[in-house]
C-alpha cells in the first residue's frame, strides 16, 4: 500500500509539472515569442481564460472592477489582459476541486483512516487550491517590484547623463525607455506607457503619477513629485535628478545590507537539520562504535 501511495504521488506531481510547463512557458519563450510574433505571445493565456472562465461567475465580485483594489494589484503586477480577471476567479473556482480530487485518490490508497481524517485533508487541500492563485499574484507581484526598484537608480542616472547632455526631460524619458529595454522590461514598459500617455495629450505631472500608480512603488512616486515640482518651481532637474539618484543608491545598498544581514539567520534551520546532525555523526559515530564493540562483550559476559 504504501508503495501504491508513493506512485499514486508520484503520478499527480508528474501531471501538475506538466499542466505548468504546458500552460506557462518559461521567461526565455515568451520574450522569444512576443519578438518573432507578439500578436502570439497572449495566446496561451486566451486559452486558458476560455476554458476557466464558465467557473469564474462563482467567485468573480459583482462590484465595479476599473476601481477595484484587486485591478490595481493586477496592473501592479504587469497583468493587463482583458481576461486576467476570468483566469484569476476561474482557477480559484476550478483548483479546489483538482486539488481536492487528487488528495482524494491519494488518500483513497491508503488505509486505516477515519471519516473526519479524510475531510480535514480535503479541506486543507481545497484550501490550497483556492489560495494558489493569491500566492502567484503575489509572488509575480513581488519579483516585479523588487526588479524595477532595482533597476529605477540606473535609469535615474541614465536620465541625468540625457538631461546634462542637453536633452529634454521628454526626450530623456524617451531615451531611458530604449536604453532598459534590454536590463529591465518592466521598467522600459512603465516609462514606454509614460511617453505614450504624454504623446497622447495628458500632462507630464498627470503621466508621472500614473508611472508612480501602475508600479506601486514608493520611490516612483517621490521620482514623479519632484520632477512635478521641478516643473512647476523652475528649479534645476539635474540637480534633482543627482540628488534623487544617490538616495536611491543608498536605500538600494541598505536594502542588499539588510537581506545579507538575514542570511545567517535563514540559514540556521537547515543548518540545524541537515548539517550539523550529518557533522555529529561523522564525528561521533566511529566512536560509538567503538564504545559499543567495548561495552557489549562486557554486558553479554554478565
Amino acid at each position: 500500500m504504501f508503495v501504491l501511495a508513493v506512485l499514486v504521488c508520484l503520478a499527480v506531481s508528474a501531471a501538475i509539472a506538466g499542466l505548468f510547463m504546458l500552460f506557462v512557458p518559461s521567461r526565455l519563450l515568451r520574450r522569444l515569442d512576443a519578438i518573432g510574433n507578439p500578436a502570439a505571445a497572449t495566446d496561451w493565456s486566451a486559452t486558458v481564460a476560455q476554458a476557466v472562465g464558465p467557473f469564474a461567475r462563482v467567485l468573480a465580485p459583482s462590484g465595479d472592477w476599473e476601481s477595484s483594489p484587486l485591478r490595481l494589484r493586477f496592473i501592479n503586477a504587469g497583468i493587463r489582459h482583458p481576461d486576467a480577471r476570468l483566469t484569476y476567479f476561474g482557477l480559484k473556482t476550478l483548483l479546489p476541486l483538482v486539488f481536492a480530487g487528487a488528495t482524494w485518490l491519494l488518500l483513497r490508497a491508503l488505509t486505516g483512516m477515519d471519516d473526519m481524517t479524510v475531510l480535514m485533508n480535503l479541506g486543507i487541500a481545497a484550501l490550497l487550491g483556492c489560495y494558489s492563485p493569491n500566492l502567484a499574484l503575489w509572488l509575480r507581484l513581488r519579483e516585479r517590484k523588487r526588479e524595477i526598484f532595482e533597476r529605477f537608480p540606473d535609469a535615474a542616472d541614465l536620465m541625468l547623463v540625457c538631461v546634462e547632455a542637453g536633452l529634454g526631460l521628454d526626450a530623456a524619458l524617451i531615451r531611458v525607455a530604449d536604453e532598459m529595454g534590454m536590463s529591465s522590461r518592466a521598467l522600459a514598459e512603465e516609462l514606454h506607457l509614460t511617453n505614450l500617455e504624454m504623446r497622447a495629450g495628458a500632462s507630464r505631472a498627470q503621466a508621472l503619477r500614473n508611472l508612480a500608480l501602475r508600479t506601486g512603488i514608493e520611490e516612483v512616486g517621490t521620482f514623479a513629485t519632484m520632477l512635478a515640482q521641478s516643473d512647476k518651481f523652475g528649479t534645476s532637474i539635474g540637480e534633482s535628478l543627482r540628488v534623487f539618484s544617490e538616495d536611491l543608491r543608498h536605500k538600494r545598498q541598505v536594502r542588499a545590507e539588510e537581506h545579507a544581514a538575514k542570511v545567517p539567520t535563514k540559514m540556521l534551520i537547515p543548518l540545524a537539520l541537515f548539517i550539523f546532525p550529518a557533522i555529529i555523526m561523522v564525528v561521533l559515530g566511529p566512536a560509538m562504535i567503538i564504545i559499543v564493540r567495548t561495552i557489549m562483550p562486557v554486558l553479554s559476559s554478565q
